[in-house]
């Protein structure tokens, strides 16, 4: 777990006098928890940049702990209004943390975290930012980023198991954080670091075959490296692209502001799209697709993850296109 720790703070380019890692047992929610509960001083609020499901659960988290949680909602089909999120900071000096998510999942939107981490150092806040779905996989530097935290989970981006997840954070505010109110036992962030610390291991029982499984994770994204990772997701996302321009369906998300991981998809509007059908006869053929997540808007989402290429992405659209026309459509759609 050493060697494990060292390495996802190499990931994100971390300065190892600067930055530690903290592992905890459960998938990603937990680090969100841990961050949320361990990191707001006492009398103090967090603010939530929040634009999709995912920073919609960190202020549900906020709340769950009667924590004063200042709940910035933007539409989910777009970026943060920076301005707004100023504002927000310069007049209310009891917001000592700003939380956001890196790449929203549920819609394929990649907030501009550098520049909402700047406008938090200018007025004296730290920065939390939700990278399980970028981490490993889009490359990010956490200091250029101006991130003093961030968290990722095992089954995202390094492709290992669920049920290892951990953050890379600020030393000197881990520390600082030792005297901030204990809203949690087992989601304490000081007492599992400083058990890291002094004894080697986690405070309660790891999960230890996920832990190898992590390990060989990382080994292979060393093997493939962080440019070459990118390089190759990139191409599975044109590659997407190209596929549903073809078929003659169109993103949800404008393409500038993606971050090339997910792409959502505006479904026909008429009655004979029926996405279990799609679902399930991509899946007899070897390829899984994911519903949307984009509350009253008919949509489907293709997740560009894992150990994929660009052939694969055109592979599933031959599949793709057999099922739009068994379900009575002609390709191209006209819609």
């Amino acid at each position: 777990m050493d060697e494990i720790r060292k390495d996802l703070v190499k990931v994100v380019h971390g300065d190892p006098t600067k930055y530690t890692a903290v592992i905890f047992t459960g998938s990603g929610t937990i680090i969100q928890d841990v961050c949320i509960t361990s990191l707001v001083p006492k009398n103090k609020k967090i603010c939530i940049v929040n634009n999709g499901a995912y920073s919609a659960r960190m202020a549900e988290i906020a709340d769950s702990y009667h924590i004063s949680c200042v709940n910035l909602e933007f539409p989910t089909t777009g970026l943060p209004d920076l301005d707004v999120v100023r504002e927000t900071l310069e007049k209310d000096r009891d917001i000592a943390v700003v939380a956001t998510v890196h790449h929203e999942t549920g819609t394929g939107v990649l907030n501009p975290i550098r520049e909402i981490g700047k406008i938090a150092h200018d007025n004296g806040c730290i920065l939390i930012v939700d990278t399980i779905s970028t981490y490993a996989l889009l490359p990010i530097n956490i200091e250029e980023e101006n991130i003093d935290f961030l968290m990722s989970s095992a089954q995202k981006g390094l492709g290992g198991m669920t049920g290892v997840s951990w953050l890379v954070g600020n030393i000197e505010k881990i520390e600082k954080s030792k005297d901030y109110p204990k809203r949690s036992y087992y989601c304490n962030l000081y007492m599992q670091y400083d058990f890291f610390e002094r004894v080697g291991e986690m405070h309660f029982t790891p999960p230890v075959q996920t832990i190898y499984a992590l390990r060989q994770a990382i080994k292979e994204y060393w093997e493939e490296g962080e440019q070459a990772r990118w390089e190759r997701i990139t191409k599975c996302w044109e590659a997407i692209h190209k596929g549903i321009e073809e078929i003659g369906l169109e993103s949800v998300i404008d393409k500038g502001i993606q971050g090339h991981l997910v792409v959502t998809i505006k479904a026909p509007e008429d009655r004979k799209f029926d996405f279990l059908k799609l679902h399930d006869y991509c899946y007899e053929r070897g390829f899984t697709i994911y519903p949307g997540k984009m509350f009253g808007l008919k949509t489907f989402r293709l997740c560009n993850l894992g150990q994929i290429t660009y052939k694969d992405i055109e592979d599933f659209f031959v599949v793709a296109k057999e099922a739009f026309r068994e379900m009575g459509y002609t390709i191209p759609i006209k819609q």
